[in-house]
């Protein structure tokens, strides 16, 4: 326990609640005993398939049975630079394995480290990621060495090794802080530093809050274990930059920031991606260091977000100089970790209402998606095995007893076993609509989600120390809270920035009175009710409500002609008004206070609704990415592989089964003459090669030769759904009427899993579908219909106080702008085989349709718009949600 002179609420905060108060059904011993076996059993499925298959590479492939390898496999862009040939996930995991009881593993493991692991290559990677993976991993796992070597039983050779290989490490990413506001670079060459372009670093002038802000546990750990002070000095200075820096009217801090100018890039504020860890920093320094300045800091930024972001159950981007401006109508995964920050805290209430929230999305699409809109939409589809909602289930059991938090528990196991458990590991999910994979496991899920997972299910006697005399780090490494006694020998004071930062009036000292807090044992379930109710709910959604005797309103969405002034009349009317955005388009807000009646107040209601349903329709007519499952053995319908449609031929959303069928090569590959082995493709799905015909030619070759089905692959090696973006297989411009049978098409490295697969086990049955199936999976239809619906949850009125201006949209949060009517036509977002150009699967679910304040985007109708703009339209929202997904990437991976 921590001796300094304050004693850090949370530690007092979790003894009080212990087990404060409990209800619901409680889980017998040997139940949680059961489960946390099974976490055991997934976490050696990870570990040894990883050892046996990837060791000494980063990572696991888990598709391919392979390792990944930096330079070998083709470029991720910036996910990549959490890679170094520095054998990331073992290092990663040191620390879970002593958790998790395994000494003689993790022994092996920490000799294997000293011997294989070098640190000095010459590659570029994020401080970042080294950071609080490797560097908290080799702190991680030289505190359970001096833990285990003090306890007289393992480690009795170990001599700081680990410590002193983390110490070179720091002193590698130490340059990254040489620039004037003392911010980081965001990337550093291990050999030789910051040399500039040529080694590809020095050139970088942003970096993101959470990257600059997530530096503090491990650079003082690594001060206060070696004496050297000069890391934490470099952390401490980079978080005062960061405050010096905050919005003064808000308190907030932006997303991306100049390492030179200290200047905001991105002015947009929230919990989750490129900030989220800079304020679980603040509060974590506080507990290991025992400074109060951090608590101080921490609890005004608090005060912030309770006031301008957290909107129970929402936690929604604001901007910081306007900060009653939202600044996007969608929530990213990242944020998952707040929950179990405000349980830190003692702010338990709201932690209940968004794990609720975050509990039911996970349980509508199975996973957390990257990003979900305010309707528990997806928005972006990827789920790469966070661990942030375990991480905050895992706190609000420990806060509260409540055995809901352990079915919560529960259900994250039976997820990862039915959807993501592969043969060779974890693999990430790469549509959670579709259940289809990416060939991806990432080393924070053996870092962090089986440390949350035991934990949760661990009785006191199960752990071989106690977890209350460390602090997880971002990466869930363990440092103990005794280095809080360990000289600070800072030789630079930490500003003092203001009188006011000092005055205790503005934050809180003491942990919440529990009593108060839970008063009867049903309080918080009547907490979660609602919210569970909003989000199912949210699909289907009753017909808007009509007040009796009243009509249609005077104008509905299909007519509405922005160049009309007599419908900008009556849209004025019903308080809703019309914002000419820089790009032609135009934006609908409504503010239901500035109608000139109540009935006319309900009328723009109305007319919204109706302008988001027809948005949805027409994003429902862009056909959504398919699945290829691997049914046979020994795949058993783990694998899945995230296929493109085609616009012809059968349209398997509308297929309940699929079509199932033994895969073959068809003869010749291309499919662009008669087939002659038809005898082996007739009753098959046949495989054949992208290019030298229409698709809709090979469709009807494979088709003639009494194929069941047919899959496309990509013939441009190295192409694959990670890095490109999928499209539609167009026809040949005549009917393809006579086209009965499903075509789907795999980019290059997805259609080589299949391709090896069948080399080795020569019968290789598949499923073409439109969702994977057959893995104990039993979705409802209608949740399936369900997530590309646009929908309104019942119990979030829309913010008739809301204001947004064209400059806000346009400076920081173009991803809002929403293509509705006439965005594309069908035959413009599709693909020829003759072209080379694609457009992203994700375009039917990256652009929210409607937006919590009540707010829709139109394009002009008229003759003013081509179908040629559309598609650049199109193509350039594409291009913002991405540089936005690969912001976030960087920002915590």
């Amino acid at each position: 326990m921590s001796t300094h002179h304050n004693m850090p609420p949370v530690l007092s905060l979790l003894m009080l609640f212990g087990t404060l108060w409990s209800y619901g059904e409680a889980m017998s011993r040997e139940e949680k005993q059961k489960f946390r076996n099974q976490v055991v059993e997934m976490f050696d499925h990870a570990y040894q398939n990883y050892m046996d298959h990837a060791y000494p590479a980063d990572e696991l492939m888990p598709l391919t049975c392979r390792g990944r390898v930096r330079g070998l496999e083709p470029s991720r862009g910036d996910v990549d630079d959490a890679l170094g040939k520095f054998s990331l996930t073992l290092i990663d995991t040191l620390d879970t394995l002593v958790l998790l009881n395994k000494t003689t593993e993790f022994e092996a493991a920490v000799r294997r480290v000293l011997s294989d692991v070098r640190l000095d290559n010459d590659i570029v990677v994020s401080v970042f990621e080294t950071n609080i993976r490797v560097l908290g991993g080799l702190l991680g796992g030289h505190s359970m060495a001096v833990m285990l070597k003090d306890g007289g039983q393992n480690m009795q050779w170990y001599q700081d090794e680990l410590l002193h290989m983390a110490k070179d490490l720091g002193l590698r990413l130490l340059p990254a802080f040489n620039t004037s506001s003392g911010l980081p670079y965001p990337r550093i060459n291990l050999k030789h530093g910051v040399r500039g372009p040529e080694t590809r670093t020095g050139t970088e002038t942003d970096t993101c809050t959470a990257c600059a802000g997530t530096m503090i546990l491990e650079f003082a750990a690594l001060s206060r274990f070696t004496g050297d002070p000069v890391f934490e000095d470099h952390a401490r200075r980079a978080l005062d930059f960061l405050w010096e820096k905050r919005q003064r009217n808000s308190n907030l801090v932006g997303t991306t920031i100049n390492i030179h100018s200290g200047e905001w890039v991105r002015r947009d504020s929230g919990v989750g991606a490129g900030i989220d860890s800079y304020y679980e920093y603040l509060l974590k320094a506080y507990i290991l260091l025992g400074d109060d300045r951090f608590l101080q800091r921490f609890n005004i930024h608090y005060a912030s977000i309770m006031k301008y972001i957290s909107q129970p159950p929402l936690l929604l981007d604001v901007h910081i100089h306007k900060p009653l401006l939202p600044a996007r109508t969608w929530m990213d995964s990242l944020l998952a970790f707040f929950p179990g920050l405000q349980v830190l805290k003692g702010d338990i209430r709201p932690a209940i209402e968004t794990h609720e929230m975050l509990y039911q999305v996970t349980k509508k699409h199975n996973f957390l998606p990257e990003a979900f809109t305010t309707d528990f939409r997806v928005h972006w589809a990827q789920h790469p095995l966070r661990p942030e909602f375990a991480e905050s289930t895992y706190f609000l059991y420990k806060a509260t007893g409540d055995p809901y938090y352990l079915e919560a528990g529960r259900t994250i196991l039976d997820n990862l076993n039915r959807f993501a458990r592969v043969p060779c590991g974890f693999a990430a999910m790469k549509d959670v609509r579709t259940g289809s994979h990416e060939d991806r496991m990432d080393s924070f899920f053996l870092a962090e989600m089986f440390k949350y997972l035991f934990l949760l299910f661990a009785e006191a006697e199960d752990i071989p120390f106690d977890v209350e005399d460390y602090v997880f780090t971002t990466e869930a490494h363990l440092l103990p809270l005794s280095l809080s006694t360990a000289p600070n020998a800072s030789s630079i004071p930490s500003n003092k920035t203001s009188d006011e930062e000092l005055d205790d009036s503005n934050f809180d000292w003491t942990c919440p009175n529990t009593r108060l807090l839970f008063p009867d044992p049903a309080f918080p379930r009547s907490l979660r009710e609602p919210i569970r109710s909003a989000v199912d709910k949210s699909c289907p959604r009753p017909a808007p409500y009509r007040e009796p005797g009243m009509g249609r309103p005077p104008l509905r969405a299909q007519d509405f002609m922005a160049n009309n002034p007599e419908h900008l009349e009556l849209l004025r009317r019903m308080g809703v008004s019309l914002i000419h955005l820089k790009d032609g388009r135009v934006q609908l807000v409504q503010h239901a206070t500035q109608a000139v009646s109540a009935v006319a107040a309900e009328d723009g209601v109305r007319f919204m609704q109706e302008m988001m349903e027809l948005s949805s329709q027409q994003q429902k007519e862009q056909l959504p990415p398919r699945a290829i499952q691997i049914v046979s053995h020994p795949f058993f319908g783990r694998v899945v592989l995230t296929a493109g449609p085609a616009q012809f031929g059968t349209d398997l959303s509308k297929s309940s089964t699929g079509v199932r069928g033994f895969v073959t090569v068809a003869e010749p590959y291309s499919g662009c003459s008669e087939i002659t082995n038809a005898e082996y493709v007739q009753g098959h799905i046949a495989l054949l090669q992208r290019g030298q015909c229409m698709f809709a030619e090979k469709a009807r070759n494979i088709q003639k030769a009494g194929a069941i089905g047919g899959i496309v692959i990509d013939d441009n090696e190295g192409s694959s759904s990670d890095t490109a973006p999928l499209f539609q297989m167009a026809g040949d411009g005549r009917s393809t009427d006579d086209i009965t049978l499903p075509l789907l098409f795999l980019f290059h490295k997805e259609g080589n899993i299949l391709l090896e697969a069948l080399k080795e086990y020569r019968e290789v049955e598949v499923l073409l579908s439109d969702k994977a199936r057959d893995r104990g999976a039993d979705v409802q239809e209608e949740e399936e219909d369900c997530q590309t619906e646009a929908t309104t949850p019942t119990s979030f009125e829309p913010d008739s106080q809301s204001q947004m201006s064209t400059e806000e949209l346009d400076e920081s949060a173009p991803e809002e702008v929403t293509p509705a009517q006439e965005e594309v036509s069908p035959a413009a977002e599709v693909i020829k085989e003759e072209e080379e150009k694609a457009l992203d699967p994700q375009a039917e679910t990256a652009r929210p349709k409607e937006e919590r304040d009540s707010e829709t985007t139109e394009e002009p109708r008229g003759d003013t718009d081509s179908s040629s703009q559309s598609v650049d339209e199109l193509l350039a929202d594409w291009r913002e949600d991405l540089e936005a997904f690969k912001q976030m990437e960087k920002d915590e991976l």
